[in-house]
């Protein structure tokens, strides 16, 4: 698993946004992901049935992960049907710890080893850094919340805002619905990713 997802690195306040181009498709999702901060989610990592395409849990429901899929939907992003289409075209390639037989896209997007995974192979991965200055706007970033301790995977949205740290400020969800918080290098990041233009757009 480690190996898998390349382990390579280890009270908020929202000033002022970085400068940015706002046209861009990262500083859109981190205004999309800011707009998140606005709704009540229920932490819930049940599973449930969905539809597919753009199915979704209860809008007051979710995890982490459910706050990027939610995002990128706003800018006409599905991503249950870009992680299904690669599961199924290579399901080999990605985790194996739910005991899974084939692809489910009733929760495959919603599990941040395979997102991981996914943004991986879709050639969105950046090299580690521990220089806030190489964050931008809309980049998603991932992390093992256990560190050395064991693995539990979380995920967020790098926003245009800069909190007290002098590092850029993240969506994420991590129990209390989606929060945008001063955390970019509060737990060992799993990874980083950086998405240029929607690859799909959603029906």
């Amino acid at each position: 698993m480690r190996n898998a997802l390349g382990f390579a690195l280890f009270a908020a306040i929202a000033a002022a946004p970085v400068c940015a181009e706002t046209g861009d498709f990262g500083g859109r999702l981190s205004a999309a992901a800011i707009e998140r901060t606005g709704a009540r989610v229920v932490y819930d990592p049940s599973y449930q049935r969905i539809a597919y395409p753009m199915g979704d849990v209860a809008a007051d429901r979710g995890v982490c992960a459910d706050e990027v899929v939610r995002a990128l939907r706003a800018l006409g992003v599905d991503l249950q049907v870009l992680v299904h289409e690669d599961m199924n075209s290579a399901f080999a390639a990605y985790p194996q710890f739910w005991g899974l037989r084939a692809p489910d896209p009733n929760i495959d997007h919603r599990r941040v080893p395979n997102l991981e995974i996914f943004m991986t192979r879709r050639g969105w991965r950046l090299s580690p850094s521990l220089d806030p200055n190489s964050y931008r706007p809309g980049d998603i970033v991932a992390w093992n919340l256990r560190g050395d301790a064991g693995f539990l995977p979380h995920i967020g949205i790098v926003t245009d805002r800069v909190g007290a740290s002098g590092w850029p400020m993240v969506v994420h969800n991590i129990g209390a619905g989606p929060k945008l918080e001063d955390v970019l290098f509060s737990w060992p990041m799993t990874g980083r990713y950086r998405m240029s233009q929607p690859e799909r757009a959603a029906p």
